[in-house]
């Protein structure tokens, strides 16, 4: 399997995390695709132009994450990192559509403050942005006080929504460390300490830039 994916991206960092954890990274050949660059060829693979995209083994193009997550884990046998049936699965799938809508936020939140000229900018539409990050941070944050969230160490097994919260804190401290997320969130730093303890968060952890 091919999997074209930004070192930065939330989105495919939560695609590597899930294939460490299934024990299917050694299967997978990472090729660097930044969307922004001019010479980026990603469109031909995704007409929006976005990563992650996974090849599969018989040729399956693959777009969005958590469609590449799916497919990934239907490639084993054992538990599956989505509840297969009921409450349980829908919470799950709930989790992770909020997680990354905390990255869609931020993400448009740092094109509007980095990469769009200064006299473009609306700060309307970054305010926005930024409640609406602050709103699910305080709601993973009441998650983890009242147990829905369950903590992760590293000898437990996460679901695919829990990982996707975790890249989305993740990015958080990335793109916007000044902002300082743990401010009040207590239980929420501490859940994320340790999660971001596992291996395969270490080992997929973003470079500085």
């Amino acid at each position: 399997m091919q999997l074209h994916h930004s070192a930065t991206s939330p989105y495919a960092r939560k695609v590597r995390v899930l294939a460490q954890e299934i024990g299917l990274s050694d299967q997978i050949e990472l090729n660097d695709d930044n969307p922004l660059s001019p010479g980026s060829d990603l469109s031909s693979l995704n007409p929006l132009g976005k990563v992650p995209v996974l090849i599969t083994d018989d040729g399956l193009t693959l777009c969005d994450s958590p469609v590449i997550c799916q497919y990934l884990d239907s490639l084993h046998e054992s538990e599956k990192y989505t509840p297969e049936t009921g409450t349980p699965r829908f919470a799950d799938l709930n989790l992770e559509a909020l997680a990354d809508g905390l990255l869609d936020a931020a993400l448009l939140r740092m094109v509007e403050t980095r990469m769009r000229p200064e006299h473009l900018r609306w700060e309307g539409h970054h305010k926005r942005m930024r409640a609406k990050i602050s709103r699910t941070l305080d709601h993973f944050e009441a998650m983890v006080a009242n147990k829905t969230l369950p903590d992760t160490p590293p000898s437990s097994k996460p679901t695919l929504g829990v990982i996707a919260v975790g890249c989305a804190l993740g990015y958080l401290d990335l793109r916007f460390d000044a902002d300082n997320w743990r401010e009040g969130r207590p239980e929420l730093t501490s859940w994320y300490e340790s999660f971001s303890a596992r291996p395969s968060m270490k080992d997929t952890r973003p470079p500085e830039s």
